[in-house]
């Protein structure tokens, strides 16, 4: 009995010791991949991680001179006093607004894009389109900006001489309220559509040939193989990006916004990231700035997890 149970005991330690073995021996093998991955590591833990330390001056009085943890411990107090405030309601309203407005017209065009550009058979002209659209996305905000005030102008631009040449009467596009998410998206889809539609011509790019040859064979016609194997090939693809942008529905950045709003349009302008911009460093008011910033984080979260299983119920597919 003994002797069983010794035999037994040597053979889980030879196993287990032959597992270690094996995982340095694959470790070893891939040194250089894991050396290549070090540097994205190594800038991922200082440059995201490590901040993550500072998201408690949320919960403190910060004061810059005292540091981080100097400052008196206050709790949920700035949390509560941005869910009581006068902004909380136009501030989700708008940021949600604009986040599922440029996702509803704004997300389908890069694949719709992409599928029109796989059927381009000139790969010189091919070329020059994507060159065409990739363009934009290499301007700064700020020059988008300076383009769109002179196309809107109401003196000299584009817009209203084509709305004076028909008789009607020059618009002041950007001083109007209900004209500034709708200038926001497309401006946004303008500049983001062509770069975007990349992920979507690498997916089509996997896709089997014999799967065209063999429709083609059956008399299948354009729309049907688009139907039938183009869109179904890059579902997952669509998926996953659309999970990646539902996770950042309720941010939407401040720059471009900042650069658009003013006075005027604050009423449909305004979005959290320009009221946390505003009160951090216009106000001084570093630790509720935190407290908004971190609770829109969360939300963040909790939406890409909510449509990650919501995805993965309904179509298989999934970040994790």
């Amino acid at each position: 009995m003994k002797t069983a149970v010794s035999q037994g005991t040597k053979r889980s330690a030879g196993g287990s010791g032959s597992k270690l073995s094996a995982a340095r021996k694959k470790l070893w093998r891939s040194r250089y991949l894991y050396m290549m991955l070090l540097p994205a590591l190594v800038w991922y833990i200082v440059f995201m991680y490590a901040p993550l330390y500072g998201a408690q001056i949320a919960f403190r009085d910060f004061m810059p001179a005292l540091g981080i943890t100097g400052g008196k411990w206050v709790g949920f107090k700035y949390f509560i006093q941005f869910f009581k405030s006068e902004y909380f309601f136009r501030l989700m309203r708008n940021t949600l607004g604009i986040s599922l407005y440029s996702i509803v017209v704004g997300f389908p065009i890069p694949v719709i894009l992409a599928l029109l550009m796989n059927e381009l058979r000139n790969e010189r002209f091919k070329k020059g389109v994507q060159t065409v659209v990739y363009l934009p996305h290499f301007i700064s905000a700020v020059v988008v900006v300076s383009l769109i005030n002179a196309v809107l102008s109401p003196n000299n631009g584009l817009v209203n001489q084509m709305i004076q040449l028909f008789g009607g009467d020059p618009v002041h596009f950007m001083a109007n309220p209900k004209y500034f998410k709708t200038i926001y998206v497309l401006s946004d889809i303008w500049q983001t559509a062509g770069y975007g539609s990349i992920v979507y011509l690498a997916a089509l790019t996997g896709i089997d040939p014999t799967l065209y040859e063999a429709a083609t064979v059956d008399g299948a016609s354009k729309w049907k193989k688009l139907v039938h194997i183009t869109l179904p090939c890059i579902m997952p693809t669509i998926m996953i990006m659309l999970i990646l942008r539902m996770g950042s529905v309720f941010t939407v950045g401040y720059e471009k916004i900042m650069l658009m709003y003013n006075e005027a349009t604050y009423e449909t302008a305004d979005v959290i990231s320009t009221y946390v911009y505003r009160r951090a460093f216009e106000g001084g008011e570093y630790s509720f700035s935190a407290a908004v910033g971190l609770f829109n984080s969360i939300i963040n979260f909790t939406v890409i997890m909510i449509f990650n299983k919501i995805s993965k119920r309904i179509s298989e597919v999934s970040l994790w």
